[in-house]
């Protein structure tokens, strides 16, 4: 199998024209969040927008607003009604689709209920842009992954082995006792590109490519790390390649930020927020 590696990453990654402006590098609507997950929708949001990203655009309950909003400055805003747990409510199902986007991020921090399972299968089957689905979003749909196979556009999946575990029906020891056929197994299965993280990320595409990843380490396995990762994944995408090629890119990137991090600070005491510090200095390091 393939490994990733800076190549990749400059296939994935269009030269920035000097005439480029906010409205060419791409808009991402990111429906993330929830009350008392708020810091997932900031970590993806922050990632996206040190990718590259023209337009952050986050959809999240109102309640958590001022918190995600003082921690990204950047972003545009769409507060929603919510239900009693903080949750978006499925009310906002029809003015999230009508929105204008580029690709969507949906799951992080997202929380599991009915009204979140509706948002996800929605989008899933209403939404004609590319998405990247990760955390709640794949919690959402794990009793019903066949729902996948409903998609009209490219969907790129990000599970850890225990998402990866309940979409099979099957264990997260099971999962990475085969961690390669696995995900080429379900990529191929549901027609979805699926990135099964952990050491040794697993890239693989519904046509039969899969890559593995090299870059990171032991310091990345913290709460948020994947989070940053997906924002990653969702704004390469929404800048226009291919999103195969984007997933392998944000695989690669993360891990060498990550691995900047854990140089610079050590693996025990790293964040994901230092990851998207370093992140600049992948980008750097690729030639970009």
């Amino acid at each position: 199998m393939e490994h990733t590696d800076k190549n990749i990453v400059k296939k994935a990654i269009a030269p920035r024209p000097n005439d480029a402006h906010k409205g060419t590098m791409g808009s991402l609507l990111s429906i993330c969040g929830s009350y008392g997950m708020a810091g997932a929708g900031i970590l993806s949001g922050t990632a996206a927008l040190r990718s590259g990203l023209g337009l952050l655009k986050c959809a999240l309950p109102k309640s958590i607003y001022p918190i995600i909003a003082a921690g990204i400055p950047e972003s545009v805003y769409l507060p929603l009604e919510e239900n009693p747990d903080g949750r978006i409510s499925a009310l906002n199902l029809p003015y999230l689709l009508e929105q204008k986007y580029d690709a969507v991020l949906l799951g992080c921090g997202l929380g599991v209920c009915d009204d979140t399972k509706v948002i996800v299968e929605g989008f899933i089957c209403g939404c004609e842009n590319p998405m990247v689905l990760d955390a709640d979003a794949l919690n959402c749909i794990a009793d019903n992954p066949d729902v996948l196979k409903n998609a009209k556009a490219p969907v790129v999946i990000t599970p850890h082995p225990m998402e990866m575990a309940r979409l099979c029906g099957i264990t997260a020891a099971e999962v990475n006792d085969n961690r390669e056929m696995t995900a080429r197994t379900f990529a191929a299965r549901y027609g979805v590109i699926t990135v099964l993280k952990g050491a040794g990320t697993v890239i693989a595409s519904p046509d039969g490519k899969a890559r593995i990843n090299m870059t990171g380490n032991s310091g990345m396995a913290t709460g948020g790390s994947g989070d940053v990762l997906a924002g990653i994944c969702a704004s390469l995408i929404a800048q226009g390649r291919l999103p195969f090629d984007c997933a392998c890119a944000a695989v690669y990137l993360h891990g060498l930020a990550g691995d900047f991090a854990a140089k610079k600070l050590g693996k025990i005491s790293m964040l994901p927020s230092d990851i998207i510090d370093e992140l600049p200095k992948a980008f750097i390091a690729c030639g970009l």
